[in-house]
């Protein structure tokens, strides 16, 4: 199956819940200038997340823009968002563009190496506008992306390429969990971008 370009007459998932590869989306001098941009201008940290009762601090560094100083609270960590840098403002525009949807704000994942992943989830936080897009760009190392349904058990996975977009919505956070499993084999680090639309809460 062809992965990458695809509409949405050609889904990644089934039915109502709909994910859309848009493949590489940047140049390949676009996508090194803004790899290096959000190394430096980003104000990463690291996370402290409570997992079981139990508080963690992560290996992942994140970050939280948006167009208010909008609240989001996930594994009872709570971000204030940050304005925008003018590389994400660039970015959210060619995204919004190719995607066809409007996106206020975005949490960034700085993953250093192969070691570094995220666990089954679902993007369903109640601040999260319901069956809202969310778009997710990736800049730096390749690394697989698998999608699990919640009652079937069915998985799907997709690569996610250095510059590349993939846009899930409709049903997809109510429907299917996704994850970003580990590889000792990747020794390089990727950046991830997830554009959302959070609840106006002003």
């Amino acid at each position: 199956m062809d992965l990458f370009n695809q509409s949405s007459e050609n889904n990644l998932l089934f039915g109502e819940s709909i994910v859309e590869s848009h493949g590489i989306i940047f140049s390949k001098e676009e996508i090194s200038a803004i790899f290096n941009d959000l190394l430096k201008d980003i104000a990463w940290e690291i996370d402290e997340i409570l997992i079981f009762g139990k508080k963690i601090t992560t290996k992942r560094k994140t970050a939280w823009y948006g167009d208010k100083p909008f609240t989001y609270t996930y594994s009872h960590a709570t971000k204030i968002a940050l304005t925008w840098t003018q590389t994400l403002l660039e970015i959210k525009e060619k995204v919004e563009l190719i995607s066809n949807e409007k996106y206020n704000s975005c949490l960034l994942n700085l993953y250093h190496d192969g070691s570094e992943g995220m666990g089954w989830h679902s993007d369903d936080e109640k601040m999260i506008v319901p069956k809202s897009a969310i778009a997710s760009v990736s800049f730096g190392a390749t690394r697989k992306f698998v999608f699990k349904h919640k009652k079937d058990k069915t998985q799907v996975s997709t690569i996610l390429e250095n510059g590349s977009l993939l846009v899930m919505k409709g049903e997809t956070q109510i429907d299917w969990l996704h994850a970003l499993p580990k590889s000792l084999k990747i020794k390089t680090p990727r950046i991830n971008l997830t554009f959302r639309m959070i609840v106006d809460q002003q």
